[in-house]
């Protein structure tokens, strides 16, 4: 059987402009390798606004990926706009579809929504094809033929992630996957790989938390990382996931297995993930880089944004990791519910205090994503502008997390005291 799988491809939603992209679509290469495992052949095809009119027909399955919120718009235009078989089969998935599967099998007019990870389920999805009968399949949602909405409970997914097939790299060209100027501030050969899926953390700007976390071991992390190098010659590599040092026996095991591939690499973690001898072993291994969700230098905006964390946490996070050798970048996000000039000027003076021992800063505006407890609760937090409200505009496109100056919340004065704070205290440079 033929799929194509559409993902979005939104240049505009990038803090690096209009032709730089952020990092491979990883999702959608590892749904791919599952079809491919299956035995079927599968195409994955870019979706982007000014380009969402794809011919389709020929497939007797298209799925489309929502990412995210902010890429509703895009992909329900490619939906309306694409040629279509009649007696094709849409599937929806992503985090949008597994956040709000009623409404996004509406917006869509699909026929089957897949649930959160589809890897394992997806060979029986795509069987049922034809009699478009999905009982029995974990973690999707159907109208069946009598236009009832049915739902399958989701999947008990194994804690391991070893044996899964690896992404379905080979689908796209080699300059959407490698990279140069990407890792952490260097010009060494790169590109992204995931070794766990997850977090189990639930800080309230997030939409990702409280999700089972799952693992690869060092072995399985090795033996795509030597593929990588073999494919396509490749000096470093980025993880990219949601935190990559909570499970120490986890990021240990890594750590050892893949010294001897002599990469460079970054990965994201917490300050209160971290101690000195986890740290130099990663320096061993390779690590030239973590990247710290700091936030905020205001203990008022963490404990409201639920980080667990003060900022003598994390002064002495990134002080071990200068002292192990590895650079330590953070993020601040800037504008939570609360954020005012006193709560600005005090993460400004930690950066300030913190200096050279920081090696990189990026800087995001607040947005309320859809998912996140700040979203899904946005009366406790004044929020504004959500689809559970009554001045809900349609617009999922405004939830994208750069070059974002909407007013999210409070009265006219508040806001204006968070963008004056923001202006006043000048740019920070991000890369």
């Amino acid at each position: 059987m033929d799929v194509a799988l559409l993902y979005p491809q939104i240049y505009d939603m990038a803090r690096f402009g209009t032709t730089r992209k952020e990092f491979p679509p990883l999702g959608i290469l590892n749904l791919a390798a599952a079809i491919e495992h299956a035995g079927h052949r599968v195409r994955v095809l870019p979706v982007s606004p000014g380009h969402e009119s794809l011919d389709l027909r020929g497939y007797p399955v298209v799925g489309f990926s929502l990412s995210s919120s902010a890429t509703v718009t895009t992909m329900t235009t490619a939906r309306t706009s694409s040629l279509i078989d009649p007696g094709t089969l849409v599937m929806i998935g992503g985090l949008h579809a597994t956040l709000y599967p009623e409404q996004t099998l509406r917006d869509l007019h699909a026929h089957v929504a897949c649930l959160g990870q589809s890897e394992d389920t997806i060979a029986a999805v795509l069987d049922a094809a034809p009699a478009r009968d999905f009982t029995g399949i974990p973690g999707v949602l159907w109208h069946d033929h009598t236009g009832t909405l049915r739902r399958q409970a989701p999947p008990r997914l194994p804690r391991s992630l070893d044996g899964v097939p690896l992404p379905a790299r080979h689908l796209l060209p080699a300059n959407d996957l490698v990279v140069t100027d990407r890792l952490a501030g260097t010009n060494l050969t790169m590109t992204h790989v995931a070794f766990s899926r997850g977090c189990a953390f639930t800080c309230a700007f997030c939409s990702a938390g409280r999700t089972p976390v799952r693992y690869r071991s060092g072995a399985d992390a090795h033996r795509e990382l030597a593929s990588l190098i073999d494919t396509y010659g490749i000096d470093g590599f980025a993880v990219v996931e949601d935190n990559f040092t909570v499970s120490r026996r986890n990021v240990l095991d890594i750590a050892e297995a893949i010294a001897d591939l002599h990469l460079a690499w970054s990965a994201p973690s917490r300050v209160d993930t971290v101690d000195p001898p986890l740290l130099r072993a990663l320096a061993r291994s390779g690590c030239i880089e973590l990247k710290y969700g700091m936030e905020s230098g205001s203990p008022r905006i963490l404990a409201a944004m639920g980080k667990r964390t003060d900022p003598d946490r994390i002064r002495q996070a990134i002080t071990w990791t200068t002292d192990a050798g590895i650079g330590a970048k953070v993020f601040i996000l800037h504008g939570f519910p609360g954020e005012n000039t006193e709560s600005t000027h005090e993460t400004i003076r930690m950066l300030t205090t913190l200096g050279s021992a920081i090696s990189r800063v990026s800087l995001f505006r607040f947005v309320p994503l859809p998912g996140s407890p700040v979203y899904e609760h946005a009366e406790h937090y004044g929020i504004h502008g959500t689809h559970h409200q009554p001045d809900w505009d349609g617009d999922w496109s405004k939830f994208h997390i750069h070059h974002n100056t909407r007013h999210w919340w409070g009265d006219h004065t508040q806001w204006r005291q968070v963008k004056d704070s923001a202006a006043s205290n000048g740019p920070v440079h991000t890369r």
